[in-house]
């Protein structure tokens, strides 16, 4: 949508001035008037160069402006105000915008729902939903404490999970310059001094030294094969069928697919969980968590429980027949449909496998930490050693 400038006087004759996001001059010109501000002046101003990187609103500001929002609420401040607080005091130019243009449609009579599907970058289907089940229920203060809580927790799992990958990926960048260059500098000059001997050389060292030529002739193929394989991967994701496929690889690997299984189970269980108590029907929760829960895999596992729940099923067996959740997620659903407390059930189920993530990541870092060491040593000291044989095989004719 366009971006205007405009300038109007307030009933009292003060002139006051802005911009803001519409969708033409004349539904401004409207929504000035149901402020009871008098347009004098409104232009449409020129689009400028935005970086997506810097203009990106994090997950971290959506979930602090849910909890501030859910507090001045609760406290009794009326919305359009504590939207227009929030809005001021945001850092983010983006999401200040957004917040401004949220606090308009709501002051135009939209409600508040209605003014945040217009930025669905921003706020996702599960905020939507959940804002609507808690605008029709009376409980938006709730709802909104609700979401920023998953959020926060949601936050938490990511990070911890970045965390642990953050050690080897740095170490196997690391390693692979170290080894590039060893192969492209070092080994060369070790090879002339190699051509003075005069004998065939060992070999481990004839396959270092024939190594070290290939890279240094093809090093360009080398960097721009790699490159090629990375986007293969990546168009090859994006994909309906080769996401499946490789989400479907990833949980089966070991130590890593047992993690991401149950990062994916805590997530279903905490997302769905906060949807029920927030009045969203289940059908609906289903088909939102499907889509939020970050496997294919699981997401065609759940559209699949969803179809069945709406034929009449209860959700504990096509759960169980799906043959990807633990007995443990399946028998705690089971009991909470029968005791009418799925939602305190699937909370108990997030709180549970949140441990075992937390545990998962522990135990893949300490069993990374001393494997990327190996790996290390193993890679230097062989070509190392490998350098040194005709050195150490010279010596040895000689002392004979």
């Amino acid at each position: 949508m366009p971006i205007f400038v405009w300038e109007g006087k307030t009933p009292d004759g003060r002139t006051i001035a802005g911009e803001v996001e519409a969708p033409s001059e004349a539904i401004l010109r409207y929504r000035l008037r149901r402020q009871r501000i008098n347009p004098t002046k409104i232009a449409r101003k020129a689009r400028s160069l935005t970086i997506p990187f810097l203009s990106r609103v994090s997950e971290k500001s959506v979930a602090v402006f849910t909890r501030q929002l859910a507090t001045m609420i609760n406290a009794g401040v009326p919305i359009i105000q504590a939207l227009d607080i929030l809005a001021a005091q945001q850092e983010n130019k983006a999401f200040k915008k957004i917040l401004q243009q949220v606090k308009l449609d709501v002051e135009g009579g939209t409600t508040l729902a209605e003014a945040l599907k217009k930025h669905p970058k921003v706020f996702d289907e599960l905020f939507i939903s959940m804002v609507i089940a808690g605008e029709t229920g009376g409980f938006l203060d709730q709802v909104l404490n609700r979401i920023s809580a998953y959020k926060e927790k949601a936050l938490a799992l990511k990070k911890k999970i970045k965390g642990a990958m953050v050690y080897p990926i740095i170490t196997l960048v690391v390693a692979i310059l170290v080894l590039i260059i060893i192969l492209v500098y070092v080994i060369p000059s070790f090879q002339k001094i190699f051509a003075d001997f005069g004998s065939a050389l060992p070999a481990p060292t004839q396959f270092v030294i024939n190594l070290s030529t290939f890279t240094k002739k093809h090093i360009a193929h080398i960097f721009l094969g790699i490159v090629g394989l990375i986007i293969s991967i990546r168009l090859i994701y994006h994909t309906e069928k080769g996401h499946y496929l490789l989400d479907n690889l990833l949980l089966k690997l070991p130590v890593l697919g047992d993690l991401l299984r149950k990062t994916a189970i805590a997530r279903f269980s905490r997302t769905l969980s906060t949807m029920l108590q927030s009045g969203v029907p289940i059908l609906q929760s289903l088909e939102i968590v499907a889509k939020t829960v970050g496997n294919k895999v699981i997401e065609r596992a759940l559209l699949n429980i969803q179809k069945r729940v709406r034929q009449g099923e209860a959700m504990a067996t096509p759960l169980a027949d799906a043959k990807i959740f633990p007995p443990l997620v399946v028998q705690m659903t089971a009991v909470g449909e029968q005791t009418g407390e799925i939602e305190g059930m699937l909370t108990k189920v997030a709180d549970f496998y949140e441990e075992e993530v937390d545990a998962a990541v522990d135990t893949l870092t300490s069993m990374l930490e001393p494997m990327m060491m190996i790996f290390l040593g193993g890679l230097i000291g062989g070509l190392v050693i490998s350098l040194y044989l005709p050195i150490f095989k010279l010596g040895a004719v000689v002392g004979g």
